[in-house]
């Protein structure tokens, strides 16, 4: 069986611990996140790989624990940020990195706010690039653009429509780097 999608999370001492190439490089790709009150509460890098794309995340003003984050359709945030619409689904998957008709281009693991509020994680994923898209893999730049969401709780990955994650807490559009 051939895996079409992989993602991994690294967060914590291992991201604290050192420098990275995505550190030393232009990224490819930003999002700057805002709350539901319009506040700025952080920002998103993405780089492009030969595979996939690399996010690095920082957020501030999350409550601590668990919080979904995913890719969204249309690079648009406000009002309630339900102008990005649902995730990008190219062909036509269920939600969930569990659910074994899953799962969509818009899937990706869960981060972690500190006690403080704050994130600084790393999300890889091969469903999503920068450029064009192609044979199920979706383009973040394609005539509506795409947002990042964050959510107030975490994903259990299966459930439908969004893994349980609850109400939109932060949304960032995706936008080139130039």
């Amino acid at each position: 069986m051939m895996f079409r999608k992989v993602f991994f999370l690294l967060a914590g001492a291992v991201l604290l611990a050192g420098s990275s190439l995505a550190d030393e490089t232009r990224p490819g790709a930003m999002a700057q996140f805002t709350n539901p009150d319009g506040e700025v509460i952080g920002e998103a890098k993405l780089w492009q790989g030969p595979q996939g794309v690399l996010i690095y995340l920082e957020l501030a003003g999350l409550s601590p624990g668990k919080h979904a984050i995913h890719v969204h359709a249309v690079g648009a945030c406000a009002p309630d940020f339900k102008a990005s619409a649902g995730h990008i689904n190219l062909t036509g998957a269920q939600h969930g990195l569990l659910n074994p008709k899953g799962p969509d281009n818009g899937d990706l693991p869960n981060i972690y706010a500190s006690e403080a509020g704050t994130v600084r994680a790393e999300l890889y994923t091969t469903a999503v690039q920068i450029g064009t898209a192609f044979e199920g893999v979706a383009s973040l730049m394609d005539e509506d653009g795409a947002a990042l969401v964050v959510h107030a709780m975490g994903d259990d990955h299966a459930t439908q429509p969004i893994g349980g994650a609850g109400g939109r807490v932060g949304c960032g559009v995706i936008v080139p780097v130039m």
